[in-house]
């Protein structure tokens, strides 16, 4: 076997562990994830699937970065074209309402559910958690603070409670899919987003393109 093979074969494992973390995760929690149950449902060995990670908490590590990469191409790509500030705020917010409504994740949010379970519990995972829910945060204040700039939003409108609000609204509707199972959630998100940023103009066709820059959920 040649060693470009026996990369990109490792590589193609541990992209397979992942995926498979990943959706259990998503509806059991980070800690249902188990070596053991990894191994039997990959059909790989135990030694073979620690290989790839070394620990439990580097693997949990390692799902959380996946639900990002995830979570960033569901909802912060399709924003990313609009124009900075209300217009890219009212295409982030449909496409985290339809990230949901669409059940990227099997267990709704991701990094709801992460939260939850480890909001209370110290420690590099729950760490991990709350910088990737800062740096969303973080992006919903700053589309907000160029909106209120660019005269979009009212004089005096504070982005932190923009943000708070459409974070309150999201996770609402998080809770009503998941434990409800309300069809109407989504609708209701909609109305409760638009009552806060109001009714989009007629759209002109004008696309505006940011260089990159990091995100993170919750880039989750």
């Amino acid at each position: 076997m040649s060693p470009r093979k026996s990369v990109a074969e490792a590589l193609s494992t541990r992209a397979a562990i992942l995926e498979r973390s990943v959706a259990i995760a998503s509806a059991e929690g980070l800690e249902g994830l188990t070596i053991g149950r990894l191994a039997g449902e990959l059909g790989m060995s135990k030694s073979g699937v620690l290989g790839h990670f070394g620990s439990k908490e580097t693997l949990q590590l390692a799902v959380l970065d996946r639900a990002g990469e995830i979570f960033r191409a569901e909802v912060w790509e399709p924003a990313r074209p609009a124009a900075p500030g209300l217009a890219r705020l009212r295409v982030l917010c449909e496409a985290w309402i339809s990230y949901l409504e669409r059940g990227v994740f099997p267990g709704g949010c991701f990094f709801v559910a992460a939260a939850h379970e480890f909001d209370g519990r110290p420690g590099p995972v729950r760490d991990a958690v709350e910088a990737r829910f800062d740096a969303w945060r973080g992006r919903l204040r700053k589309e907000a603070g160029r909106a209120v700039d660019a005269g979009e939003l009212p004089g005096g409108t504070d982005p932190d409670q923009v943000a708070f609000e459409l974070l309150g609204a999201v996770m609402a509707l998080n809770h009503a899919l998941q434990l409800h199972h309300d069809p109407r959630a989504p609708e209701l998100a909609r109305r409760t987003v638009q009552a806060r940023l109001g009714r989009p103009a007629a759209v002109t066709g004008q696309v505006h393109r940011d260089p990159p820059e990091p995100t993170t959920a919750p880039e989750r």
